[in-house]
C-alpha cells in the first residue's frame, strides 16, 4: 500500500496520491497531505485521483478547501481524474470543473517544465 501521508515531488510539484476511497474516514489524511504540500511553498498542487473509486462529500470538501487555498497563493489544486471514472461522473455532476482543473492523465496535470537556460 502506497504511503499517502507525503506528497511526491515530481519536476518540483507537489503530487498527492489519493486513497482508493475518500470518505468521512480518511478526508483528514488527505487534507493533511495537500496542508504540508502548501506548507512548503508549493502554490501549485496535483492530487492524483487515478486510483480513487469513491469520495464522498468530504473528500470534495477537502478538495475544495485546498484549491481555495491554492489560489490564495498563486497557484491552484490539479485533479487527475481518467476519463470514465465513477470519481469523475460525482465530480462532474455537482460542477466541481468550473472551479477546480481536471487532467485525464498525471502527465497532462504536470505544469511544463521550465526550459533550461543556454549558456
Amino acid at each position: 500500500m502506497p504511503d499517502h501521508r507525503y506528497p511526491l515531488m515530481i519536476n518540483g510539484v507537489p503530487v498527492a496520491e489519493a486513497p482508493e476511497e475518500i470518505d468521512i474516514c480518511n478526508a483528514e489524511q488527505l487534507r493533511i497531505v495537500l496542508l504540508e504540500a502548501a506548507g512548503r511553498g508549493h502554490a501549485t498542487i496535483v492530487a492524483d485521483m487515478t486510483r480513487t473509486r469513491f469520495c464522498d462529500s468530504s473528500g470534495f470538501s477537502v478538495l475544495v478547501a485546498a484549491h481555495q487555498r491554492a489560489l490564495a497563493e498563486g497557484g491552484g489544486l490539479r485533479l487527475v481524474i481518467p476519463d470514465g471514472s465513477r470519481v469523475l461522473r460525482i465530480f462532474t455532476v455537482i460542477g466541481l470543473g468550473r472551479f477546480i482543473p481536471r487532467f485525464a492523465s498525471l502527465d497532462q496535470a504536470l505544469p511544463a517544465a521550465p526550459a533550461a537556460a543556454a549558456d
